[in-house]
């Protein structure tokens, strides 16, 4: 039911406030319109009696109180979804931005959405290739799984998303695989680097794009990513298809989240943060996943730049706790312009063990993941030592170590933003990475699988 008023009694920043209201909800939609009959949308962000605080998508310049008048709409922010949304371009509140056409709705969709019930989840199980080695054959992204990536002012975590997005499929299935894109708080070079490289790959025909720009509203970058996890349940829910998830980037969810407390005066937690933050983000991150007795899924890779690079930062260590996992983007690659600057050790998918294996990957996936992770481990450790002490000071086995953790940066993390391996190619370049170390020290392999695929040294 629509009800208007002409009660605004005052206006600070975006918060407006309407007095003698009724039967107005939380976060419901209104519209104010001017005495020029220009409308300007809002959402309604507390209830106090019979006073409303509604908050302005839009600037609040040139409002007349008494002359404006107050229209709510009686339903929460809601996305109109079809499957003509694949290949478009919109903005963070849903509308198209693209040139093209309005979309005709199968249905209407509140934005809001609720996370997904434990006892309906379906466990994550199945393999994604990335065609990214040190994702798949180290830190396994598995179907249903929310997997962040954690990055850096600077680093390439731009090239990064762009590539798992053109690249993931799911192996030996015959559903449908789309991307839904989001964009949160960008410049608007990045959002054409986005767009536009979508359209060079082609992968823009199965990707949903939503793009929220730096000078856009606050409240509409909150909006956005719940956008685009309400197009994903529909895609995935609704018609079946194994969807990918990208958000970029958390960081500047969490601080118009911060802003927008802070103009409703609530007090504040860490770091100025409201004290909500991670209840905020678990609303988010749990609507991914599997549902049993559901063919599609949702699979989640939020990515967030760490300020200043404190991985104790409240917003990646609240993303942490949630998630399964996390990739981490190293300073220190990305200084040896190793592209992409994945730091596989501290790095880490928790449910990287149910999607390898036989039938999945292939038999020897376990083994020579764990080797790898000692054999880089101990490399690194070995080049220091050379670093302090000399290359003397190494026995040969320490060189050779040495030598693999060189070769392993420039060859399985660093293979470029165009590179697209099969998990084939990552396990057997793993293979001939390893070849370089004596056979008596792959202890973390079975010898059936030494035997198999070892490469024989010329």
């Amino acid at each position: 039911m629509i009800r208007e008023y002409r009660t605004i009694q005052e206006i600070s920043g975006p918060l407006m406030l309407v007095k003698e209201v009724e039967g107005v909800t939380y976060d419901e939609l209104a519209e104010i319109e001017l005495p020029n009959g220009e409308k300007r949308r809002c959402r309604v962000l507390e209830v106090n009696g019979s006073n409303a605080v509604v908050q302005l998508f839009e600037s609040s310049s040139g409002i007349n109180l008494a002359e404006s008048k107050v229209r709510f709409l009686g339903h929460g922010m809601q996305l109109g979804v079809s499957e003509d949304m694949l290949g478009r371009v919109f903005d963070g509140m849903g509308r198209p931005i693209d040139g093209g056409p309005e979309i005709l709705a199968d249905a209407w969709m509140d934005v809001n959405g609720l996370p997904m019930n434990p006892a309906a989840r379906n466990y994550p199980s199945e393999f994604i290739q990335t065609g990214i080695s040190a994702i798949d054959g180290l830190n396994t992204l598995v179907r249903g799984q929310k997997l962040p990536i954690f990055s850096g002012s600077g680093l390439p975590h731009a090239s990064l998303a762009a590539q798992i997005a053109r690249q993931s499929k799911v192996l030996g299935t015959k559903s449908q695989f789309a991307v839904v894109f989001a964009a949160v708080g960008i410049t608007f070079e990045e959002s054409e680097y986005f767009v536009q490289e979508f359209k060079r790959t082609g992968a823009i025909d199965r990707t949903v794009v939503f793009t929220n720009l730096a000078n856009d509203p606050a409240v509409e970058r909150i909006a956005t990513p719940r956008m685009a996890l309400t197009a994903a349940e529909y895609l995935a829910f609704e018609k079946d298809m194994h969807v990918l998830v990208i958000i970029t980037d958390i960081t500047n969810y969490a601080e118009a989240l911060r802003e927008i407390s802070a103009a409703r005066k609530e007090v504040p937690g860490r770091r100025g943060y409201p004290g909500y933050l991670y209840t905020d983000f678990a609303t988010m991150y749990e609507r991914a996943g599997r549902r049993i007795g559901k063919e599609g899924s949702i699979t989640m890779i939020p990515i967030l730049t760490m300020p200043e690079d404190d991985i104790t930062h409240p917003i990646p260590d609240l993303t942490g706790y949630i998630t399964e996992g996390q990739i981490i983007l190293s300073r220190e690659l990305h200084m040896k312009n190793i592209m992409p600057p994945i730091d596989v050790l501290p790095s880490l998918s928790r449910l990287k063990d149910k999607g390898i294996g036989e039938g999945k990957t292939r038999e020897d996936h376990s083994g020579t993941m764990n080797q790898l992770f000692a054999a880089y481990s101990a490399g690194k450790d070995a080049r220091e030592l050379m670093t302090i002490l000399g290359e003397a000071a190494l026995s040969d086995t320490d060189k050779l170590y040495a030598k693999f953790a060189t070769e392993f940066e420039e060859r399985y993390v660093g293979q470029g933003s165009e590179t697209n391996r099969s998990i084939e190619e990552t396990l057997d370049l793993g293979w001939e990475l390893l070849s370089i170390l004596p056979k008596s020290e792959l202890k973390r392999i079975p010898m059936e699988h030494i035997e198999k695929y070892l490469p024989e040294k010329a």
